[in-house]
């Protein structure tokens, strides 16, 4: 009885997956950022390079 309730005391895992979620999110958005930001830059170095030809 102790052992479990020694690991329902036990917060370290919890903290473990909350910053495992935190960065999975993080991740997602940096990547979406990244691509948007990606496709936008192409399309306008695209724009310029068409203007100066």
């Amino acid at each position: 009885m102790d052992l479990v309730r020694k690991l329902w005391c036990e917060q370290e895992g919890q903290d473990i997956a909350e910053y495992a979620v935190m960065l999975a999110v993080i991740l997602v958005i940096v990547v979406g950022t990244v691509r948007l930001i990606g496709s936008n830059a192409n399309i306008v170095f695209s724009n310029v390079s068409s203007s100066l030809q």
